[in-house]
């Protein structure tokens, strides 16, 4: 009998601490626009810096521009984080195909190389 699924087999993504260095635009599904600062970011989710939090499991679309690439995902947040002065809300990608997956951790990879970000795995 097997244990464990597909997901949890695979070795977690690598993760880019940001550190704010990218802003991010958050589109609730009412219309409301909230600001963000990328705080870390894998090919699989990450954890924005925001003023005050959105509701664990609420998706929303998230646009940021990583390198040259411009992202625009549909993502679901998840619990809130509180820190000084706002707070650090993580997210996962929902609907991410496997080819963006892939440019994604080329971007990200990239980031890494130019010295503006650190990597934690």
């Amino acid at each position: 009998m097997a244990h464990g699924n597909e997901a949890n087999d695979r070795p977690r993504a690598r993760r880019v601490k940001l550190a704010g260095t990218v802003i991010a635009l958050i589109q609730l599904d009412n219309g409301q626009q909230v600001r963000a600062k990328v705080h870390q970011l894998s090919a699989t989710g990450g954890v924005l810096h925001i003023p005050e939090p959105l509701d664990e499991f609420v998706q929303v679309n998230l646009l940021f521009q990583l390198g040259r690439t411009a992202v625009r995902k549909r993502v679901e947040m998840l619990g809130p984080i509180w820190a000084t002065r706002a707070c650090l809300q993580p997210f996962r990608f929902t609907n991410l195909s496997d080819l963006d997956r892939e440019n994604l951790q080329n971007d990200l990879a990239g980031f890494l190389g130019n010295g503006s970000a650190t990597a934690e795995n």
